[in-house]
C-alpha cells in the first residue's frame, strides 16, 4: 500500500440535525464489526465498487441505490447493500420508500486502519 494510501483523509458527509435523522437500519455495533464478515462482503466486485463508490465520489450526503447506476434488478442490489450492511461496511437510514447509504469511515478506521485506504486503490479488473 502506498504512503498516499495510508495517508488518506476520507470526507466525511456533514451530519443532518440528529432531530431529522432516521434511525439507522440494524447493523453491527462498532465493536462488532468481523474481518472475515467484511472480507467476505467485499469479496464481491459489485460489492467492493459499490463501497469504492461511496469513498471515492460520495460529497454531501447518503446516496440510494439509484446514484449508483448499476443495472441489476432491485433484489439483486437489496441482497448486496443488506450484506454490505451486515458485514458494518455501510450505515442505511430509510428515507420514506427509499434507502441511503454510506461508507461507516470512522468505525472501520477504528477497527481495521488502512483497510479503506486499499478498498479506494483497488482497480476494477477489465
Amino acid at each position: 500500500m502506498s504512503a498516499q494510501a495510508r495517508a488518506r483523509d476520507f470526507p466525511l458527509p456533514p451530519a443532518p440535525p440528529e432531530a431529522e435523522l432516521p434511525e439507522p437500519l440494524p447493523e453491527p455495533s462498532r465493536g462488532e464489526i468481523r474481518l472475515e464478515a467484511v472480507m467476505a462482503a467485499l469479496s464481491d466486485p459489485l460489492r467492493l465498487g459499490i463501497v469504492r463508490k461511496l469513498l471515492l465520489e460520495s460529497v454531501d450526503h447518503d446516496h440510494t441505490c439509484t446514484w449508483f447506476g448499476l443495472d441489476r434488478p432491485k433484489s439483486s442490489l437489496t441482497h448486496h447493500f443488506r450484506t454490505l450492511r451486515e458485514a458494518g461496511l455501510i450505515r442505511q437510514r430509510q428515507y420514506g420508500p427509499s434507502r441511503r447509504n454510506r461508507v461507516r469511515v470512522e468505525d472501520l478506521e477504528a477497527r481495521f486502519p488502512g483497510l479503506l485506504a486499499l478498498v479506494a486503490d483497488w482497480t476494477p479488473a477489465e
